[in-house]
């Protein structure tokens, strides 16, 4: 992986002590919007890993295959990638 990895480590590490707060949350029946806000302040923190990882992928992985024969099977999997996201 070619992303920075304290950063995406960093990212992941603060979605899960987030997660486990939402367990918590839930297990003492907490009020449901407030359940939800956090549901959403985890998912914004995913996408910002995910973010960065998927940057690096096309400014490193994507960008050596330009010139190789494997840029098809790059660009494929970005379309891929994009589509999941787009959903």
């Amino acid at each position: 992986m070619m992303a920075d990895k304290k950063q995406v480590t960093r990212l992941l590490k603060t979605a899960r002590g987030q997660i486990d707060g939402i367990l918590k949350m839930v297990e003492e029946d907490r009020y449901c919007i407030d359940i939800s806000h956090q549901i959403m302040a985890s998912e914004a923190i995913l996408k910002r890993a995910n973010k960065e990882v998927l940057k690096a992928h096309m400014t490193h992985c994507v960008h050596d295959a330009v010139n190789s024969e494997d840029c098809d099977q790059k660009v494929e999997e970005m379309i891929k990638v994009l589509d999941n996201l787009l959903k």
